[in-house]
């Protein structure tokens, strides 16, 4: 028998009911006559606190909330992928259906499809013993993605019976397990996992791979770990949803978890009509088939905007179980705080700085501690990257949101309003931003691409460091007075900025470049700034070296040299070298 409540006070999307109906703490409740669909925050022998997850107009006190003994949970089997849900998990494409274009409340949609069959090979037999999260069996979920069913993680046994392999939907038994405590359980491929609990893992391995992403600032820069967490802060209109695009797009992670947390409509129709056009350039298959989508747009409820960072985080951990490198953009985590902060508020909690809960700090945390490159239960091994992006009102990076998360991540892409003024894409700042991981992933850099990558990394860094004093004093007192090296180092750091930093989106080789092309056009900025040092040395005034068209020609290298020609590199290295000997010739 369900436990029930009486509401008695409403409070935006909190409602409060008089005394302890017997629900537990992060129960799921059915509010109202509507059943809208909510979750308990808070119990005392007086009064048991609820949050809503859709719009509370219309609701009074007296309506009966009734329990369903089970925590807010999402529901993990095939059909997750190329689909997209709103924060607690309902298939949008089911609600227009049922409600047209506006969400209407108490709507109660499936979160997978039950009536469809999948094509489903079984990879246990009768009589094995089956350990907790072991692959029982393998459907094709997507071109791209083979779903592994897998037994939930609290389950040990010996199967006693298994189906043969044909087509099941996800609720049909397909296997007979009996328990080690002696009783028997079918499994299904179905599983429900509490949003709020990180799935287990047997170990958490320290970071050593990168996560490729195409885009030179990042890769070369500051390169993230498979399993490591970013923030990409920046103020209004400085490019944060177009980066974590660009990431989506071209990283080499397995399936892409995009979650639009308090982000505007538009922005999430865009993502909607890019995402479904685009081809998967590893595997040629539309890139929705290895992603999904979590849209909470800002005129959504804002108890849901909360949940939704965790359902994306429980989908992306059941596919890191499966084995899979799982890549989260969460946009942004702002709203997400700004949705605290709103619930904070409703419930009279103390509030800390510029109104956020004192909690704000260790939320954050919790959210950006699932990521990580884990051995699974199984044995095999995945890994939960978490991207997210950052907010802060006016551009102000002193803000609680963004101080409490560069506490928590390990890599840093600061992005700029004035890069972005002077169209200078992606706007992330080299001064500004930085990365933890570049020590731990420098062997691989050195084993995968050259020895040399790392260290010619930090020259390009060393040298646009240098630009930036120097450019204090340009601004008091102007170029010409600089003696010719440092007017060199001015001309080389341009080059680095537009024709290294700089990348177009929408340019077929320029929109993602593998790591040998990147560690080249640094060998080439690096040889030319070499060469150029010499001449300047034997009193070569800076005049004469920019009267010839070289710095430009090295520019447009991202341009001219096809990414799948990289021996074209040793032209340039020739032409830097006809340089120099026509700049001797013409001052011997």
């Amino acid at each position: 028998m369900a436990k029930t409540g009486v509401i008695y006070g409403i409070n935006g999307p909190v409602v409060s009911l008089q005394g302890d109906p017997g629900f537990q703490m992060n129960e799921m409740v059915y509010v109202g006559r509507e059943n809208l669909v909510g979750e308990v925050i808070g119990l005392t022998s007086e009064k048991t606190t609820i949050q809503v997850y859709e719009e509370t107009s219309g609701l009074k006190p007296g309506e009966i909330v009734i329990g369903t003994g089970s925590p807010v949970s999402v529901t993990l089997a095939p059909g997750i992928l190329n689909n997209i849900f709103d924060g607690i998990q309902r298939p949008l494409t089911e609600i227009a259906k049922g409600s047209g274009y506006y969400i209407s409340r108490g709507i109660s949609v499936n979160s997978l499809d039950t009536d469809k069959k999948w094509d489903t090979h079984l990879t246990v037999k009768k009589g094995e013993r089956l350990m907790p999260g072991a692959i029982i069996a393998e459907v094709q979920e997507t071109r791209a993605i083979v779903h592994k069913v897998m037994a939930p993680p609290d389950t040990e046994g010996y199967v006693l019976d298994v189906v043969s392999d044909g087509l099941y939907t996800i609720e049909e038994p397909l296997l007979t397990l009996q328990l080690m405590d002696g009783t028997e359980r079918k499994l299904t491929m179905t599983q429900k996992w509490p949003i709020r609990i990180p799935r287990p893992a047997a170990k958490r391995f320290p970071a050593v791979k990168p996560l490729i992403t195409g885009q030179r600032i990042l890769d070369t820069m500051f390169p993230l770990a498979k399993g490591g967490t970013a923030a990409i802060p920046g103020g209004f209109g400085t490019g944060k949803t177009m980066t974590q695009h660009q990431v989506a797009k071209w990283a080499d992670a397995d399936v892409i978890i995009y979650i639009g947390c308090g982000e505007r409509g538009n922005e999430m129709t865009q993502v909607l009509e890019e995402f479904s056009k685009l081809i998967d350039p590893k595997s040629g298959n539309p890139l929705m088939d290895r992603t999904t989508l979590i849209a909470n747009t800002s005129n959504m409820p804002v108890a849901a905007r909360e949940a939704s960072l965790y359902s994306g985080l429980t989908l992306a951990e059941y596919y890191r179980d499966m084995g899979y490198h799982v890549a989260i953009m969460a946009d942004s985590t702002s709203r997400w705080a700004e949705a605290l902060r709103e619930l904070s508020g409703r419930l009279e909690e103390m509030p800390a700085e510029e109104g956020f809960p004192a909690y704000l700090a260790s939320r954050l945390s919790a959210f950006y501690e699932r990521a990580g490159m884990m051995q699974n239960l199984n044995g095999t091994e995945g890994s939960v990257t978490i991207i997210g992006a950052v907010s802060p009102q006016g551009g102000d990076f002193s803000e609680p949101v963004t101080q409490n998360t560069k506490r928590f991540v390990r890599c840093f892409w600061g992005l700029d309003k004035s890069l972005s003024y002077a169209r200078h894409f992606p706007a992330i700042h080299w001064l500004t931003s930085y990365s933890e991981y570049i020590n731990d992933l420098a062997p691989w850099y050195m084993d995968h691409v050259d020895k040399k990558f790392v260290h010619n990394r930090n020259r390009l860094m060393a040298i646009l460091n240098q630009e930036s004093s120097l450019m204090e004093i340009v601004k008091l007192i102007g170029a010409d007075v600089l003696p010719d090296d440092q007017k060199l180092v001015l001309e080389i750091a341009k080059v680095i900025r537009v024709g290294f930093l700089q990348q177009n989106a929408f340019h077929k080789d320029d929109t993602c470049v593998p790591l040998e092309k990147q560690f080249k056009m640094m060998e080439v900025i690096l040889y030319l700034y070499k060469r150029s040092r010499t001449l300047i040395s034997m009193g070569m005034p800076m005049s004469v070296l920019k009267e010839e068209d070289i710095f430009d020609k090295i520019i447009s290298i991202k341009y001219d040299v096809p990414n799948d020609k990289p021996q074209m590199f040793q032209e340039y290295m020739k032409l830097i070298d006809e340089f120099y000997n026509r700049v001797m010739e013409r001052n011997a």
